[in-house]
Parts: structure tokens; sequence; C-alpha cells
């Protein structure tokens, strides 16, 4: 099986990014932890930062993630490399390593974020959230980090009140806490609150970064949201499954696009602030995002009913679409639309 850094698309990707007129230089000489560095942002991150050091940046980057399997397997080319260092960590285990003192940034990307875990691992996924972030937070202040980014979601507006088009940074829609559904979109809320809370007692400088439903060539096997659903179905021939009548309405992102978004306000975001990564040529709904996948793939979409397990898991929100122009206005832009994303994706993992 051909490795993703085998493929010369994806490491176009890597390159564009690495390539973004960002202030590299603060991270000369220095050390980033990524949490959740095997997931689909993370991995692309540290793809990213190391690419970056073939050029004389040297900066350590601290991969967390809690499959040693896995970790060594993606990051099979780092290995034996001195500025990269891959930790099996749980999250709700206080960090406490000889030799991480030196940690400039931290990027808090570790989440259970797709549906079946919501109902399979409602637990994990809420303390990860919750006590995870402040173990990290922790560490961030003990250690003196220059800034800490917390990755939060669009889950966090909760349902629209039918009153807005796009949901800015300020806006606050409707949660049914009591149900198995909000242990994620609750505990994101409570971890934004935490960050927040360290900016002022401890001093820390935080920025949040709000990431919308993201895809890309380094999707796990093992995610369970719709989308991933249907983009591993297309690459695998199979039909496209829809189990809804597919009009949600959502702000979706090229996993590169997301991490140019997300490395721009670490860079440049105002500390405490959140910003929304989102692009408006990547907002659509469901049916069309089948039928895009589809098209790509040269299958169908069919409709089927979803399990018990499913349904427990599914969003109760049918518009959330995100407003990006507050990142925008610090001079992002996002270099894929949702039909040329889409079908990057399924070349690149039929490749694999």
């Amino acid at each position: 099986m051909k490795h993703i850094l085998e493929n010369r698309e994806y490491l176009e990707d890597v390159r564009d990014v690495a390539l973004s007129d960002y202030p590299w230089h603060r991270l000369q000489d220095a050390a980033i932890l990524i949490s959740g560095a095997t997931g689909l942002i993370g991995s692309l991150l540290v793809d990213v930062i190391m690419h970056r050091n073939r050029h004389g940046m040297n900066c350590l980057v601290v991969a967390l993630g809690r499959n040693q399997e896995r970790a060594a397997e993606r990051f099979k080319p780092y290995l034996g490399d001195r500025n990269f260092r891959f930790i099996a960590h749980d999250m709700n285990d206080p960090l406490a390593y000889d030799g991480l003192a030196g940690i400039d940034y931290i990027v808090h990307l570790a989440s259970n974020t797709h549906p079946v875990a919501y109902a399979t691992e409602p637990i994990s996924t809420i303390t990860t959230n919750i006590i995870g972030t402040k173990n990290l937070l922790d560490f961030a202040a003990l250690h003196h980090a220059r800034r800490f980014v917390f990755a939060s979601s669009v889950e966090i507006y909760g349902e629209n009140r039918g009153d807005v088009q796009q949901f800015t940074e300020s806006y606050c829609g409707y949660i049914d806490s009591n149900t198995l559904r909000a242990g994620y979109p609750e505990s994101k809320r409570c971890g934004e609150a935490l960050c927040r809370a360290y900016a002022r007692e401890k001093g820390l400088d935080v920025v949040i970064p709000r990431i919308p439903r993201s895809y890309g060539p380094t999707l796990l096997a093992t995610d369970t949201k719709a989308l991933s659903q249907f983009i591993h179905n297309g690459v695998r021939g199979e039909s496209v499954v829809l189990k809804s009548p597919g009009m949600q309405y959502f702000s979706y992102l090229y996993a590169a696009d997301t991490v140019s978004g997300l490395l721009k306000v670490m860079f440049d975001g105002f500390s405490g602030e959140a910003y929304n990564i989102a692009d408006e040529a990547s907002d659509i709904r469901l049916k069309d995002l089948a039928a895009i996948i589809a098209d790509a793939s040269e299958t169908r979409v069919v409709f089927d009913l979803p399990s018990e397990v499913e349904l427990a898991g599914f969003s109760a929100a049918t518009t959330a679409r995100l407003d990006g122009s507050k990142l925008q206005a610090l001079g992002w832009r996002a270099r894929f639309s949702i039909h040329d994303g889409l079908r990057r994706t399924i070349e690149i993992l039929k490749d694999l």
C-alpha cells in the first residue's frame, strides 16, 4: 500500500500550505506540540511543519496520540528525525514528560469527532474535550508556552434559531443538553470557556480556530461522519448511501485549507479571539454533496435508514453555515471549492 507522502497531489497540498506567506520565523528553532496528531487535521499539520524543516526551520514537532501503531505507520518517514517525536498519550491523563518544558506552541486537536463515537463513547468524548483540554492548559501555563491553540468546532453554535443565514463568532444557538449527542458540542463550549479562564487567571495567550466539517485524503477509515462515509464508499466504487433526505445545509472545507486557516489563526489571530475557518464556496446541501461524490466516483446515490446507534450520533442541526469574514480580514483565503476539494480527495485516496 502506497504511503500518502508518496502521492504527488498530496505533496503539492503540503508544499502549498508550507509556502504560504506566514511568519514562519516564529517557529525557527522552536518547539510545537500537536495533540490528535494522527487525525485528519493533525497529520497534515505535522507534514507541513516537517516540510518547512527540510528548508532549515529546525522546529521540533512533538506529536501526541493514543495509537502507537497508527503513528508508526503514518509518520514512518520521520522516525529517527531529530525534529520529530511521537508520544503515546491519553489526554485524560496529565502531561508530565521530561524534555517537554521548552514547548513554545501547543495545538490541541485531540477529540472524538465522529457520530458513532459520540453515541458509543460518550464519556471519553466529553472528558477529552474538558479534562484533556485542562491538562494541556495546565502544561502550557506551567511551562509558559507562547501560544495555546484550541481547535473548536462548528458544533458549538448549536441549532440555527432561524434568524441568520451564517454564524458569526458571537452567535449562540440552541443545544438540548439532555441528549447523548449533546456531549460533543457542550464539552467543546466548555473547552472554550476553560481557555478564556486560563487566559484571565494564568495570563495564557490563547486563540480559538473553529473548524468546519473538514475532509481530505487524511480522512481516517474509522471516521463515521456522513461525508467521510460518502467518500470512502465512492473510493471503493460503492453506492453513496444517504440516510436522510439530505437537505442539511453546512459549511465544509478541504483539509489543506483548514490547516492553512488554523496556522493563520496561530500566527496572526488576536489573543483571546475565536475565528471561523470557512469559505462560502464550500457551503453545500448534503444531497448535493453526495451527488458530487457519486459523479466523481462514477457510482450513484442511494437512500437507506440509519441504525439506532447512527441516529443517536446524528446532529439535529439543519443549517450550520459559518461566516468566515473575520479570518479573511486577516488575509486568509481558501484555495479549493467543494467540487475541486472532493474530486482531489477521491483521486488521492484511489491512488493509496
